[in-house]
């Protein structure tokens, strides 16, 4: 474990949630421990705690119904916050019904909006959900109730869809894939003819809770390091600033 040294500066790390889960979605309870274990310090605060605004970086978790019961205002918020991951811009883009269009016109194949289409979809086949952190391939499982863990190599068309999708969402926001820390994209209709049902970049449930406690605290590794990277991204690093 790094340990923190009191002459280096040490960023203020929130892990923003909502309302109703101020202390954050039980799965991501690991996340916390992982931080620390490269010598970042993170919390869990509701986003529209007045602290979550004085940190340094604030990752956005578990927003739930937040995002659209309190659009505007949680549009403001993205704007106030000093360092927000996903960016900005990320989240209002995927955020809007024109990212579903502007998936189509890059020529992903995306099913029919709204939630009777996606259920009839599911019910004919299986939906699988792919994580990315920082733009790379984590995990993949059943996104039915039971949450069957897939091999993360085996489904190579289903993850270069994701992968496409994720571009488009990336080209169209001026961001790289590195910047993303966390995205997931659910598809369903098989890996005959898969079709991309969602792709979340706002706070998304990564189904930690499907992987076994070896592979869970590789893959949350794996996300402190995408922490640590865009700290170094954003001159939050642990030598760009002297305390005192």
């Amino acid at each position: 474990m790094k340990l923190a040294r009191p002459n280096v500066f040490h960023p203020r790390i929130v892990l923003a949630a909502g309302g109703h889960l101020p202390d954050g979605d039980a799965d991501d309870a690991g996340l916390v421990g992982a931080l620390r274990r490269r010598g970042l310090h993170g919390r869990w605060l509701a986003w529209d705690d007045p602290q979550t605004e004085e940190a340094d970086l604030v990752i956005l978790r578990s927003v739930g119904d937040d995002m659209t019961d309190r659009r505007e205002e949680f549009g403001a918020w993205t704007t106030r916050v000093a360092n927000l991951l996903n960016p900005p811009a990320a989240i209002a883009w995927n955020g809007a019904t024109r990212y579903r269009r502007d998936l189509a016109a890059a020529g992903i194949p995306v099913a029919a909006s709204g939630t009777r289409a996606v259920s009839q979809h599911r019910a004919q086949s299986p939906g699988t959900s792919l994580i990315f952190l920082s733009g790379e391939q984590s995990h993949a499982f059943d996104s039915s109730a039971a949450g069957v863990l897939r091999g993360a190599e085996e489904d190579f068309e289903l993850w270069d869809l994701g992968y496409a999708a994720v571009d488009v969402a990336c080209a169209k926001t001026g961001i790289t894939r590195a910047e993303l820390l966390f995205a997931r994209v659910d598809l369903i209709g098989g890996r005959r003819d898969p079709v991309v049902a969602e792709l979340d970049l706002i706070g998304p449930d990564l189904g930690w809770r499907h992987l076994d406690d070896a592979a869970r605290a590789l893959q949350q590794r794996t996300f402190a390091l995408g922490v640590e990277s865009a700290c170094e991204r954003m001159g939050l690093g642990p030598l760009s600033h002297r305390g005192p």
